[in-house]
């Protein structure tokens, strides 16, 4: 029996400075290579965010105004029995996809997955970031689930588009409706970058 096939929908725009990191993370999975679907939706870069998807995937598209509906627009391109989601800024832990879908799950149909995060990047302010994040760590009304069983998707309603923030709270938390989360330990690794207060 072969394995399930998973989609990986990345939102972005303007990361030509994060986007192959991001999609090479996803290329080195553990995962078998022939069952997984890289989709990338851009909210119309500027820059070459877009040239670096192509030489990844085949499925990349350009839709906004937000990541709710990117994120939205992407899984209805999707395939897959399960769809995980991340961004740009984000590289995954060579097992996480693995890890997703070994979990066992009283209903197959219906499954979400919480996957740590740890963030990193220049200067004071990235690696405060870094330090408040690793306080949310299994504090389940702090982290969100990023992979789905297209089931529980299509029942728990996608993304709410009106939001523009937050949005991954709110799915998780109707997605509860039905399943209870479950938590992997490999990590998404999350690159804030250079931030600043000026």
């Amino acid at each position: 029996m072969s394995s399930p096939l998973v989609s990986v929908v990345v939102t972005t725009k303007n990361e030509e400075k994060n986007m192959e990191a991001c999609l090479l993370s996803i290329r080195q999975q553990s995962y078998a290579q022939d069952r997984l679907e890289i989709i990338v939706v851009d909210n119309f870069s500027t820059d070459d965010t877009l040239k670096i998807a192509k030489n990844f995937t085949k499925k990349f598209y350009e839709t906004g105004p937000e990541r709710s509906s990117q994120r939205n627009y992407g899984f209805s391109k999707s395939k897959g029995s399960y769809i995980c989601f991340i961004d740009s800024d984000m590289t995954l832990n060579k097992c996480v996809i693995a890890d997703c879908v070994a979990l066992d799950s009283l209903h197959e149909s219906y499954k979400s997955v919480v996957i740590p995060e740890k963030s990193f990047g220049i200067g004071f302010w990235a690696k405060c970031k870094a330090h408040e994040r690793a306080f949310y760590e299994n504090i389940s009304w702090m982290e969100a689930a990023r992979f789905f069983s297209r089931n529980l998707l299509i029942e728990a309603g996608l993304y709410d588009e009106d939001l523009i923030s937050g949005e991954d709270w709110d799915l998780s938390q109707r997605a509860e409706k039905f399943t209870r989360p479950q938590r992997i330990k490999s990590y998404i690794y999350h690159n804030e970058g250079h931030l600043s207060f000026i």
